[in-house]
């Protein structure tokens, strides 16, 4: 009975620094929205903030046209960051966006830098990254952050860390919700 009750109590204590750690990165998620929602000091708005699903997209350049439902085809370039508080050419762990990569000095293993397509109900799509995209709109460019949460949880994938949040920068070139 001894036993059971001390396992209990560390899964217990292993879920709360769990918790503590997603609810950390999410205030450095907001901590970051908040010191950049000014495009440059000549400019006085303030960029649009979105919030759906445990993602945070920041826009920085709003798009035109439909917005993607959860149901569409989105095709855009993107650069995927771990992200510690800040977006930093360091964290960069994937990208198919030539001026990032030649910015970071950065190989690709497939350097032709298409254009990714994906529909929403695709299962290779993280819950971030899913949630993060609904709503956006052709010719958008904007970030989308989430905590670990959203992301790959406990599992590491490739270089990134279990329970890291994550910065996609995101290019839209297309959406379509046919």
């Amino acid at each position: 009975m001894m036993t059971v009750a001390v396992m209990t109590a560390g899964t217990s204590c292993i879920k709360e620094k769990l918790e503590t750690t997603y609810t950390n990165q999410e205030n450095k998620i907001d901590q970051y929205i908040n010191s950049n929602k000014y495009t440059d000091s000549s400019k006085t708005d303030s960029l649009r903030v979105v919030y759906n699903g445990g993602s945070s997209r920041l826009v920085m350049t709003e798009g035109t046209g439909e917005e993607l439902n959860s149901h569409g085809t989105v095709a855009f370039y993107y650069a995927g960051y771990v992200f510690n508080g800040n977006k930093n050419a360091s964290g960069l762990f994937i990208t198919n966006h030539e001026e990032t990569a030649k910015a970071a000095g950065w190989n690709l293993t497939d350097e032709n830098y298409s254009i990714y397509q994906i529909n929403m109900s695709d299962v290779r799509l993280i819950d971030g990254l899913r949630s993060g995209l609904i709503g956006v709109k052709s010719g958008e460019h904007c970030q989308i952050l989430f905590s670990g949460k959203y992301g790959f949880g406990n599992e590491s994938f490739g270089i990134i860390p279990a329970n890291s949040a994550l910065l996609y920068e995101i290019w839209v070139e297309a959406v379509s919700n046919d």
